[in-house]
């Protein structure tokens, strides 16, 4: 998949997108992309030691990251996003594995993203103890039925769409001001539930476990990127881009960092559940001031769960328009380039990953204690190492100066030198990351079968898109 370095390509016929999102409809975007509170009670399961590492993952990629989407987005708003930058600096061969990574691995993420969705949304009806999320014929209708509204909100267009991922991100961020403030009252109040020391907030970088959580709490950070695929349909994308990151980041951070420390705060370390760990601090810090606020835990639940449904509608609608351009390019069936005559969305592209999602809730649910339980596994295991490809050319396309530029001036600061340290900066974290991932933990078995699963798997995903490449390089007589 060669292309020539700094090619600048001619963008794939135009077709009628409607620009729908302003600055709040943005903002509220990259909330319910990016936030996911589950990951504050993975951090807090760590100890004090998580605050340094939140911090230490904003300065070295969440920083660097808003800062190489709102360059590249200011100088080249187009549809596709990502896509269409790595295609501007690199040609359309590194643009299609870029794509075709980003869109393959977020059809992985949906079926994670609904069942946290489903377990979560027991405490709302009072079962979260009950192992109710553990029960299929709960879980796989209440999942299904979730991906399904998403779908219909943002195949029927943007106007209707934003409004489920800007609910979605008020009811994200309203769980996470609950847990803060919740933190803060008991802060007042009465002692932390855990030992706080300036010795505590040190981690040890000596630990496989501490590696791999900074690895993955910087993660925890990416989405930024999600909002410029919609490029096409934004209005002033130049400005509405670069603004929506700058107001963003900080409401983003604060929340993962203070929420920490509420949790920290709150419950004691050994107790914190990494999946409703926020829901905890929510209930026990709510308990410390009486009963009557039992109803606190029940709507953070309830909001978590909208902003989990707008999150499933923001990773449907962002990686279908890198599908929609790819299909507009030819590299995918044409079908993926059709916009809906009536709603002016790419409405294939959206149906496509819905029905694939679809598949592999069933095959998570249905197939538990059989081969096909193990298949899905290494799908899982394959998705780690994707994920990380597309970040290495978001952050390769800030590096790289290209030979005709276009659109506003540089607005990272220290101009080239500045560039090449964000830029630098966020590579690194990236490919630690990778590494980190093919190293196994005490718990993920053998070494070999483990790298066979992880580095086995991602490859067998970039053959199957490959020979989608490969086919219509051949059918268009282009070289490969």
């Amino acid at each position: 998949m060669g292309a020539v370095t700094g090619a600048t390509t001619p963008e794939p016929a135009t077709m009628s997108l409607k620009r729908s999102l302003g600055t709040r409809d943005l903002v509220l975007f990259n909330l319910v992309a990016i936030l996911g509170l589950r990951w504050i009670a993975t951090a807090a399961k760590a100890g004090p030691s998580a605050i340094t590492l939140w911090v230490l993952a904003a300065l070295m990629f969440f920083i660097p990251q808003g800062l190489a989407v709102a360059e590249l987005s200011a100088r080249y708003p187009a549809e596709g996003g990502i896509y269409a930058w790595t295609k501007q600096r690199f040609g359309e061969g590194h643009a299609y594995l870029c794509g075709w990574c980003y869109w393959v691995v977020n059809i992985l993420y949906y079926p994670q993203l609904l069942l946290s969705t489903a377990i979560v949304a027991t405490y709302v009806i009072g079962k979260g103890d009950s192992g109710l999320g553990d029960r299929w014929i709960y879980v796989l209708p209440t999942t299904l039925c979730a991906l399904w509204i998403a779908v219909a909100f943002n195949i029927v267009g943007l106007n209707t769409g934003k409004w489920l991922q800007n609910v979605g991100g008020i009811g994200s961020y309203v769980t996470g001001a609950i847990l803060i403030l919740v933190g803060i009252a008991v802060f007042v109040t009465g002692h932390s539930a855990n030992p706080i020391t300036p010795r505590a907030f040190v981690p040890s970088f000596a630990s496989l476990n501490t590696v791999n959580l900074w690895a993955s709490i910087a993660f925890a950070f990416a989405g930024l990127e999600l909002g410029a695929t919609l490029g096409g349909e934004i209005k002033d994308p130049r400005r509405t881009l670069p603004r929506a990151v700058y107001l963003s980041a900080p409401l983003v951070a604060g929340l993962y960092i203070l929420g920490t420390g509420a949790v920290l705060w709150i419950v004691p370390t050994g107790s914190i559940n990494i999946v409703t760990g926020f829901l905890q601090g929510i209930d026990i810090g709510a308990a410390r001031f009486g009963h009557w606020l039992w109803w606190l835990a029940p709507l953070a639940a309830a909001a978590y769960t909208i902003g989990n449904i707008g999150g499933v509608g923001a990773w449907l609608t962002g990686p279908a328009r890198v599908a929609f351009v790819i299909g507009l390019d030819r590299y995918f069936p044409p079908a993926f380039g059709r916009v809906h005559p009536r709603w002016g969305t790419p409405y294939v592209a959206i149906l496509v990953q819905a029905v694939f999602a679809s598949l592999l809730l069933l095959v998570s649910q249905l197939g538990k204690g059989s081969t096909v339980e193990d298949f899905y596994l290494i799908l899982l295991f394959a998705q780690l190492l994707i994920y990380f490809i597309p970040f290495i050319y978001l952050f390769l396309c800030l590096l790289v100066e290209p030979t005709h530029v276009a659109g506003s001036p540089t607005i990272v600061p220290g101009g080239k030198i500045g560039k090449a340290v964000f830029a630098l900066a966020g590579l690194f974290v990236t490919l630690f990351a990778m590494a980190v991932t093919v190293i196994p933990s005490a718990d993920s078995g053998p070494l070999v079968p483990y790298e066979l699963k992880i580095v086995g798997g991602a490859l067998a995903f970039i053959f199957v898109g490959g020979l989608f490449y490969w086919n219509a390089s051949w059918k268009r007589g282009t070289p490969t």
